[in-house]
């Protein structure tokens, strides 16, 4: 049964909904916050750029995000809002880099109308009061006492009841709010509102300003020394204050954000719904405004929030687009604009569809979304791991180990690659036509195998093979110097940096030779009581050529050993545990932390934290990451230092928010890596896997890899189609010529490689895609394209018109093969049977495909059933057809052959207005709606009555806090069938947040015990500002609240990997397992996604 779900996160959330700018961090240094709906970002202005300095979850969608700064203080605090009525005041402790909660608490109110512009928080510019308006007719108000703690709420009444912005005013002795407002009959005007904290009420305000541009939606207060409101409309601009008012026309257009420019309040930056950035600037003579006066800048992503940092540096947040990091230049460019990017940050949201397709063929799915909206819509390939791209590969069986090698000390590049087999070593470069040819260095000893190679000081070269170490130059290439093992023992494994070697010989010798110019010098022999299998002096400290800590991995004890260099004094030694040896070390440093880490023979990765000075080792992890023998090598990106571990799931190692992540790597097995950076393959790595070497570049480390495809038009459904390896999107595109806006509704075929548009079929004016499907039909051979549409009249509340459309792909173009007319919009096609199902307003109608006397062939109509409000979401799975309603939840529908008709079933009596629907079984089904909640509902076929077989019940409620468009079968990862996670199901959806997530279908054992874990978790990991995870995740509509059943929070229980080793022990200990076993468990999960 699929009733025992787990629910976790594969991308974050990218939409930006809010942001601030201010010293929170500490009082000399500038941050930009940054909302994404459920998170908070803080980052630090740097002259290198934003760096980011914490991302946390909020247990709630953010509603308000205001800093301020409380008399006494020196640096701001964070005040934010949730849409459940929870607020909670931020602070920043500098001593742990984390947020503490100053206050907190609830405001909502038990009767309400909640508003329906959303609501305003406001914080007064002298800190005095927070004001809130949550409800139709309500202001509410917080207010401060003199040491700037927060006192008991209360609530004011505000005769407005359609109010469209509120803000407070600058200025004014006692505080002071301007309300925009509209009335009953849709005119909009100001009002100003006194706070009279001592009578809890309002007092009319100085000033009042009425019949306004009736697109006036926003109102921006202005600081000393001018004061006042500007209030900013479609069609014009208004100044207001008690003295003054001025006004200009503008272009018609729709303000969405602003920002403020200046302190004195002189200049804003104005971004509008078509992406245009405009300054707005108030001239005055002193403390008398004169006007205002607006120019165009250039064009952004649609911003949703606008923060001016430093330095004419600003950053646009996008809900519909891309985020950007942007530059105000003096002059423009050749195009006119004054806009510069720095930097993109990848939006996912809206996704309104997505598909799953194997379009590599790995057995791998990638999620491509319809991101975005207008000009800034796209469609987003979203794979996990890391993709490698081939730039050159040669065929060459048994690799052993490579290493690349430069031509002098000072060069930027590499020459050599040297790779070594079980009885010779052949050393490859790059030619001056790019290609990898066989070279020579002579003072190599080419025979036989090499165990080890690395460039060393004053231009040479060191080679270790079985039998001795030799020096060569490495601009002659002949030998320098050479140092034999002692007769009668022959070296086994051996490592070197630029200035030391360090190499073991059977029986357990250690030997430490430091390299000098043209010597090598024996300087310390150690005899160890077991033999040793592996070693690293990779310089970690001060000194980028030289080590003072050697690691060492042992045999027989199974240990790792670190000894001081050059006196190989051990210092620490660590017992392993188990039965499988150690196999590869390496020391490495991320992010300023040092680290050793220790790879075993069975695939697990062992990581501590080493304390450089003492060489003491802390904070044991253990993962596992094969099944086979992981080799460590560290490489360079991007001036960053990363680790691959090779292997049959070859994965890189690196550091995020200082902790330590792993990402596969899209390659099925490794056996060795090593950095290859040449002038012309910069920055790539060498790649020996089964029977070939690979040279390639590796993409952005990060879990997923996203390749964006930018439309400038807005995918609204997408569908793949295998046969034709063709993509079908519906889109439209807006056209804002000339003041008058159109927009054309299309039909547009894709290569399902390149992303290009290899057709289009426009559709009629009004008519919009609502629905699209690759299906065959039965007794025909053919795959079709089929397009469900609705004319969309301006004077209609519904449809009442729509059409199906049939094409086939023909040569690369979209061939229409039959249309069939409707009485409605056709908002959902499904493959039924070798027939064709859609849901056309409040009916499902099945089609046949039915061949007319010519040859050609026509759709027609089978039967229906009645009986829905809109029939927008339709599933089906054999002869079962599971339908989402607008407002009347699920149910269920069979379609019964005989009889050839539509019964209903089943269904489920909540009122919920649904977004999507998914089957997980044939007995469970699974829902999302519209107030951020999902939950299943189970078919009763066992029930004793017919009322009981009648109802769907519902058997798991959770609220995700996310608005999901689209649920669809598949999975973002590898499924190794060997793997536990192999055989789970899995469900994705995508968000209007951008969020993809994956809900996985738990065997009961295994929910049970996650469950214990997660209530362990909820009492260590205490939400941000006090918010509740028991609350946040419980039910609610308007219509109830229930706490989550069935469903757990994957994104809390994998948290558990990124705590410190006390707090696991302590969660150890409840759920009574080992540490280890606790952590193999929750990375098992990790793979899910």
């Amino acid at each position: 049964m699929s009733i025992w779900n787990y629910v976790v996160t594969a991308h974050k959330p990218t939409n930006v909904t809010h942001s601030c700018v201010g010293n929170f961090t500490s009082s000399g240094e500038l941050n930009l916050i940054i909302a994404k709906c459920t998170r908070i970002e803080i980052h630090l202005l740097s002259p290198q750029g934003l760096q980011p300095m914490l991302d946390v979850p909020i247990y709630g969608r953010i509603a308000t995000l205001e800093l301020f700064r409380p008399h006494g203080e020196t640096q701001d605090l964070l005040f934010i809002a949730t849409e459940r009525y929870k607020f909670c005041v931020l602070q920043w402790d500098a001593e742990t880099s984390e947020l503490i909660t100053r206050a907190m608490g609830d405001v909502s109110d038990r009767i309400g109308r909640p508003t329906d512009n959303g609501q305003i928080g406001i914080i007064d510019p002298e800190c005095r009061l927070i004001g809130l308006h949550l409800y139709d007719g309500l202001f509410k108000v917080i207010p401060f006492d003199n040491k700037g703690q927060l006192k008991e709420a209360f609530n004011i009444r505000l005769e407005e009841l359609q109010v469209l912005d509120i803000k407070f005013l600058y200025g004014c002795s006692k505080p002071t709010i301007v309300v925009l407002y509209q009335d009953n009959k849709d005119a909009r005007h100001v009002k100003t509102y006194e706070v009279s904290l001592k009578d809890k009420d309002f007092v009319e305000g100085p000033w009042s300003q009425n019949n306004l541009d009736n697109g006036a939606a926003l109102l921006i207060p202005v600081p000393p020394p001018l004061c006042g409101v500007l209030i900013i409309g479609e069609e014009t601009i208004v100044y207001c204050s008690a003295n003054a008012f001025k006004a200009i026309p503008i272009k018609p257009s729709i303000t969405r954000a602003y920002g403020r420019v200046d302190s004195d309040g002189s200049r804003y930056l104005l971004g509008d719904y078509n992406g245009l950035l405009q300054l707005l600037v108030i001239t005055h003579e002193k403390e008398k405004v004169t006007g205002l006066k607006i120019e165009l800048l250039g064009e952004t992503s649609i911003a949703s929030t606008i923060s001016y940092l430093d330095n004419a540096v600003v950053y646009i947040g996008s809900s519909y687009g891309d985020s950007q990091l942007i530059k105000l230049n003096m002059h423009p460019d050749a195009k006119g604009s004054y806009v510069e990017v720095l930097e993109r940050y990848v939006n996912l949201g809206p996704i309104v569809d997505f598909c799953v397709v194997d379009l590599e063929r790995q057995g791998q799915g990638q999620v491509v979304t319809c991101s975005g909206a207008y000009k800034d819509g796209s469609l987003r390939v979203v794979r996990n791991g890391i993709g490698i791209n081939e730039q050159a590969s040669v065929e060459l069986q048994g690799i052993k180990g490579m290493w690349s090698l430069r031509s002098s000390t000072e060069d930027a590049f590499d020459t050599f690659l040297v790779v070594s087999f079980i009885s010779e070593t052949r050393i490859l470069a790059m030619n001056m036509e790019d290609e990898l040819e066989e070279t020579e260095i002579e003072g190599f000893c080419s025979e036989v195998q090499t165990l080890f190679c690395h460039d060393a000081v004053y231009n040479q070269l060191v080679q270790v093979t079985s039998s001795s170490v030799r020096l060569v130059s490495s601009i002659t290439r002949e030998l320098r110097n050479e140092w034999n093992a002692p007769a009668g023992y022959s070296i086994n494994v051996a490592t070197a940096n630029a200035t030391q070697v360090l190499l073991a010989t059977g029986g357990g010798h250690l030997v430490y030779l430091e390299i000098g110019d043209g010597v090598l010098t024996e300087v310390k022999h150690s005899q160890l009581e077991y033999e040793v299998s592996c070693l690293d002096i990779n310089p970690i400290g001060e000194n980028p050529s030289y080590s003072q800590l050697a690691v060492v991995g042992m045999w027989t004890d199974i240990s790792v050993r670190l000894f001081s260099l050059p006196d190989l004094n051990l210092i620490t030694k660590e017992p392993l545990g188990g039965e499988i040896i150690p196999r590869s070390v390496l020391l490495c440093a991320f992010e300023g932390i040092s680290y050793l880490l220790c790879a075993l023979g069975d695939g697990h990765l062992l990581n501590f934290l080493l304390n450089t000075t003492t060489g003491e080792l802390t904070d044991r992890k253990k993962i596992s990451l094969g099944t086979q023998p992981i080799t460590l090598r560290t490489f360079s990106s991007k001036n960053t230092t990363y680790v691959f571990a090779a292997s049959d799931r070859p994965t890189v190692i690196y550091s995020s928010n200082k902790k330590l992540l792993y990402s596969n790597v899209n390659l099925k097995e490794v056996s060795h890596m090593c950095p290859f950076n040449t002038a012309a393959f910069p920055d790539s790595l060498a790649i020996a896997k089964e029977g070939e070497l690979t040279i390639g570049t590796i993409d952005d480390i990060q879990k997923l890899h996203i390749r964006s495809i930018l439309l400038g038009e807005q995918p609204r459904r997408i569908c793949h189609q295998e046969q034709s390896r063709t993509f079908a999107i519906c889109s439209v595109k807006y056209n804002q010529s000339g003041g008058d806006e159109s927009e054309m509704h299309v039909i547009r075929l894709l290569d399902d490689q390149t992303f290009d548009f290899i057709s289009t079929y426009p559709l009629d004016t009004f008519e919009y895609g609502c629905s699209i499907l690759s299906c065959s039909f039965s007794d025909d051979s053919s795959v079709y394209y089929c397009v469900g549409t609705a004319y969309v009249l301006p004077e209609e509340s519904e449809p009442t018109k729509g059409r199906i459309l049939v094409f086939m792909v023909e040569d690369g173009k979209l061939q229409l093969i039959a249309e069939k007319e409707t009485k409605g919009a056709v908002y959902s096609l499904n493959a039924f049977n070798g027939k064709l199902l859609a849901a056309i307003n409040q009916k499902i109608q099945l089609y046949k495909w039915m061949l007319r006397d010519d040859g050609s062939r026509e759709l027609q109509s089978e039967c229906g059933h009645h009986g829905h409000i809109l029939a927008l979401y339709v599933q089906t799975r054999g002869d079962f057809i599971v339908v989402g309603d607008l407002m009347k939840s699920i149910s269920l529908l069979i379609y019964k052959h005989e009889e050839g008709a539509i019964e209903e079933r089943a269904r489920d009596y909540n009122a919920n207005w649904m977004s999507a629907v998914e089957i997980l079984d044939d007995d469970v089904y699974l829902g999302a709606e519209n107030s951020f909640n999902i939950f299943t509902v189970r078919k009763n076929s066992e029930g004793a009555t017919d009322e009981e077989r009648g109802r769907l019940d519902v058997v798991g409620e959770y609220h995700l806090g996310e608005f999901i468009n689209r649920f669809r079968h598949g999975s973002l990862v590898m499924r190794l069938p060997d793997s536990d996670v192999g055989q789970i199901p899995t469900v994705i959806f995508g968000s209007v947040n951008g969020v993809i997530g994956v809900i996985a279908s738990l065997p009961h054992e295994q929910y049970v015990f996650l469950e214990k874990l997660q209530t362990s978790l909820r009492k260590v990991i205490k939400g941000v500002g006090g918010l509740s995870h028991e609350h946040w995740r419980s039910f609610n509509n308007e219509k109830k609240t229930v706490e989550a059943k069935n469903f757990l929070d994957g994104d809390l229980i994998e948290s558990f990997l990124d705590l410190n080793r006390s707090k696991m022990d302590e969660i150890a200990k409840q759920m009574g397992v080992s540490v280890e076993e606790l952590c193999k468990r929750v990375e098992d999960l990790t793979r899910l996604h």
